[in-house]
Parts: C-alpha cells; structure tokens; sequence
C-alpha cells in the first residue's frame, strides 16, 4: 500500500465534529485522555480565532488528493528564559490512519513550517514512556531524546513520567 500523502492545512467548520471526538470519545486520544471535555469549546474556539493564533494553533493533518482529515497537530508557545522562547507540538490521529507514517510525516512538516515562519529555536514535544509509536515518530522527525519528565503528568489515577524531546532550527531537517 502507497503512503497517503500528507499535509497541513487550517481547520475548517467542516473539521469540528472530527475535534468534537477527540474531546468526548474514551480512549480515542489514546494515552492523552484524560476525561470527558466540553465540547462545545470546540466550535467557541474556531468563531474566536478559527484555531490560528501566535501562541496556540491546531492544524489539520490532511491526507490524499481531497484532503481527508486524519487528525490534527497543534503548537502552543512557552518561555524558558527571558529570550528563550519554544514550540511545544502534540499531534492526534484517528486510529485508521495510524501506523501508516503519516505523524512523523506531518510533526516533520509543522518543524520545518515554524522554523520558516517565525525565529524560534527549539520545538520540542512530550511523549509516553509506553508510547513506543510515538517515540520512533519523533525520531524519525528530527527529534531528540532530552531525558525523562519524573512525575509531570496525571493520568489513570496517579502521577506519571514522561518523556521529553526536541528540535533545534539547526539540526537536520528529515524531509
């Protein structure tokens, strides 16, 4: 089977009910549920900003000619120092688009998109220890491992690790 080509491209009205999903479906997230959210956030935020803001955007991950939504990635800034501005990325696929080379693909993409389009230095994104997937996804982006994240995120009922990875604007683009 031929690899689906991939790309980003803003959300559309048409793309709510696909985030809807993600926010009220069990286990649709995967290991990032963490319960029941209002879903009616997600239409509020589209007649806001249309998901497009310099601190925290979502970008549909599409998918073949028409442009088929497979799940979306999103980029929300923070700041280590006076200076030190970053990216943080997360990426949700719907499960039948999973395992295809579709996520390292696009969080590859939204790498090379923010490094043209604004002067931040370093992207980096969190993943699961168990998330094994995701980890080979963020290696085959250009990510590296930085280390493990003791206790930073509660899930399932209790604290759990994480494990963080980043990018830097000079490091090898893989695509």
């Amino acid at each position: 089977m031929a690899e689906p080509a991939v790309g980003l491209r803003p959300v559309t009205e048409d793309d709510l009910a696909m985030l809807r999903r993600f926010r009220t479906e069990p286990g649709l997230i995967g290991l990032d549920w963490n319960g029941f959210r209002d879903a009616g956030a997600v239409a509020r935020r589209f007649a806001e900003d249309g998901y497009l803001s310099a601190d925290d955007t979502s970008l549909i991950v599409s998918v073949d000619k028409d442009g088929t939504a497979a799940g979306f990635v999103n980029f929300r800034a923070g700041q280590y120092a006076a200076a030190g501005r970053y990216y943080e990325i997360g990426i949700a696929l719907l499960p039948e688009w999973r395992g295809r080379g579709i996520g390292w693909r696009a969080q590859a993409m939204l790498c090379d998109y923010l490094f043209t389009h604004t002067p931040v230095q370093r992207i980096q994104a969190g993943t699961h220890p168990e998330n094994l997937a995701e980890q080979r996804s963020l290696v085959k982006a250009g990510f590296t491992l930085e280390g493990v994240i003791r206790a930073s995120e509660f899930r399932a009922g209790q604290w759990r690790d994480g494990y963080l990875y980043s990018r830097l604007r000079d490091d090898p683009a893989p695509l």
